[in-house]
């Protein structure tokens, strides 16, 4: 561990691994307010746009399970560098797609590259800091990754009204290129050469097998997807929820992302000042208690009103804020059981989470949108889910400590 860094590399570095933490959710959630023209542009059925998101998911999901084992052979910096380049050259190509089919390929590579800043990152963090240090570099992370699901789509909404829906795929080029160059400059090697892992097939499958079959990991990265899946449900149905259902416009976006942002970052910040005053089993705790009372509180409002501003978007910040306490503590606690494939592990724990919000973006969220009862009724089931996912892990995390 390098935990003598200066006070300003260390807040430069999580600066920079924040930073690619959110590419993975810009890339997805800018583009929404665009998905209507898109289809209009392209003569393309809604069906065959939302299309672009599956390609999107799937490839993300698919290449989650490699970043990390590539990283841990070749280092993380390198694994990097290609990556955003790869996704920097497929946005610069979506804005000259002339049909849909042109847009599922190059979403579908855009998905393969974009994972591995979202993956890198918590493994750089476990490479440089231990304890109460590497909770509170996950809730700077957490922070960041707040503002992108709650910035991106307003961006986006703008882009889409001003210039054309070509213009986000534009900016998503530029940011990927002012990363490459942030990443270029600032971010060092973290995995020492002794320290590297095989690229042999025979090693890998052991190394996948054993962390893949792992029930506390496995209990800790189902938790973990589950309830980001309580809000993820809101993500993907947004232009339903608030254009159909609340009757407001596209660009108005932040009247869902700005609270549940306030609530991330609310929750990130106190989770960041908890390490090493709280134990995360303790931290963890209080963010499902959280979570618990913003469903009841989702299921009652639905129950008894309709639809309205600002009623509706009440209990998301109160949800957000204890998912944003969770996911830093409960991302620890898993990638621990793995210390010698930290990479691995946390390109496992992503795919896993990945595969969860696939199901929710391609089956659960199209039946949720059809009222905002639906949605609340997955808000909570999909808090339950993880309350039961995390309390298995505490009981077999007994038996089998990191």
């Amino acid at each position: 561990m390098q935990n003598c860094r200066s006070a300003h590399d260390i807040g430069g570095i999580a600066l920079l691994l924040a930073a690619l933490s959110t590419i993975g959710p810009f890339a997805m959630d800018t583009y929404l307010p665009s998905l209507h023209s898109i289809g209009e542009s392209l003569h393309a059925t809604p069906l065959e746009v939302q299309q672009t998101l599956t390609a999107y998911l799937f490839m993300f999901s698919l290449m989650s399970l490699w970043h990390g084992a590539i990283s841990d052979a070749l280092g993380r910096r390198r694994v990097i560098l290609v990556s955003l380049s790869i996704f920097m050259l497929a946005c610069a190509a979506s804005i000259f797609a002339t049909r849909i089919e042109h847009l599922w390929l190059l979403r579908a590579i855009q998905g393969m590259s974009a994972g591995a800043g979202v993956i890198l990152s918590r493994a750089i963090v476990r490479d440089l800091f231990n304890g109460p240090a590497a909770q509170r570099m996950m809730s700077h992370m957490t922070m960041m990754f707040a503002i992108a699901p709650a910035a991106a789509p307003v961006i986006g909404g703008h882009l889409q009204t001003a210039f054309g829906w070509r213009s986000v795929f534009a900016f998503m080029m530029l940011l990927a290129a002012a990363l490459i160059f942030a990443c270029w400059r600032h971010l060092p090697e973290t995995l020492p050469v002794e320290q590297r892992q095989s690229l042999r097939p025979g090693y890998l499958l052991r190394a996948y097998w054993r962390i893949m079959t792992s029930p506390v990991f496995l209990a800790a990265s189902l938790g973990l997807g589950c309830i980001f899946s309580g809000f993820f449900v809101y993500i993907m149905s947004a232009p339903e929820f608030l254009v159909r259902h609340l009757g407001i416009p596209a660009t108005a976006f932040l009247w869902l992302f700005g609270p549940a942002m306030a609530g991330m970052l609310s929750g990130a910040w106190l989770s960041g000042k908890a390490a090493g005053r709280i134990s995360l089993r303790r931290t963890i705790a209080y963010g499902y208690l959280l979570v618990g009372l913003a469903a009841l509180i989702n299921l009652g409002i639905n129950f008894i009103w309709p639809p309205s501003l600002p009623l509706s978007i009440l209990p998301i910040p109160i949800y957000t804020l204890g998912m944003a306490l969770i996911m830093p503590s409960l991302t620890l606690l898993a990638l621990d059981h793995f210390p010698q494939q930290r990479g691995t592990a946390a390109s496992c724990q992503n795919f896993i989470q990945s595969l969860v919000s696939s199901f929710i973006a391609g089956v659960i969220a199209p039946i949720a949108w059809q009222s905002t009862l639906g949605l609340a009724l997955a808000m909570g089931a999909c808090a339950g889910l993880a309350a039961l996912a995390t309390a298995g892990y505490f009981i077999m995390a007994r038996h089998h400590p990191a």
